[in-house]
């Protein structure tokens, strides 16, 4: 009779919900960074299809995935700019990948945003479909995904949902304050 018990108990233990708890998106923390080719818009290869993962090797690097560039990612986005901004001695990087199925028609739109709001040291680049790089696990669910490496090992990731509502001023500012991870 207990072994029953327990049994249905362990059934019914499956169906309630534990916790919603944060969006899982992109590589775990410790994974490896694998390479990927995506369209420079922006950057130095402006123009040119390259792999910014295995341009910048071994340096720290910001990755940013996003599948909409609003208001608050713009805002995430200029904010790590500047940080790599200041820490172009210690060789820190980053790149902005667009996830879209329409890659041609984003080209002049970047262009636009990244001269309107002075992003210089993030290339802005597209990738050629909504999902990402596969070995990557993108979330579908996910608007914005921020992944940082060094020395071919991923030391944070974050990930939003929803821009305009989880994309606050305290997350983007924990965002910025996880570079140091990448910077020791």
């Amino acid at each position: 009779m207990q072994k029953h018990v327990l049994s249905v108990l362990g059934c019914l233990a499956t169906l309630v919900p534990i916790s919603a708890g944060e969006l899982k998106s992109g590589l775990p923390v410790g994974d490896y960074p694998g390479p990927f080719n995506v369209a420079d818009i922006t950057g130095p290869a402006a123009g040119l299809e390259l792999c910014y993962r295995c341009r910048y090797g071994n340096q720290p690097v910001v990755s940013v995935f996003a599948r909409k560039l609003d208001a608050n990612a713009i805002k995430l986005i200029r904010e790590i700019d500047s940080t790599i901004g200041k820490n172009r001695d210690s060789r820190m990087a980053g790149f902005v990948v667009l996830l879209t199925d329409k890659p041609h028609d984003e080209q002049d739109q970047l262009r636009k945003l990244a001269a309107e709001h002075k992003i210089r040291h993030m290339p802005l680049t597209v990738y050629h479909n909504t999902k990402g790089p596969a070995r990557y696990r993108i979330n579908e669910k996910a608007t914005t995904t921020v992944l940082m490496w060094v020395e071919s090992d991923v030391k944070a990731n974050h990930a939003v949902s929803d821009n305009g509502k989880d994309l606050t001023k305290d997350k983007i500012t924990s965002i910025v304050q996880d570079t140091r991870k990448i910077l020791e």
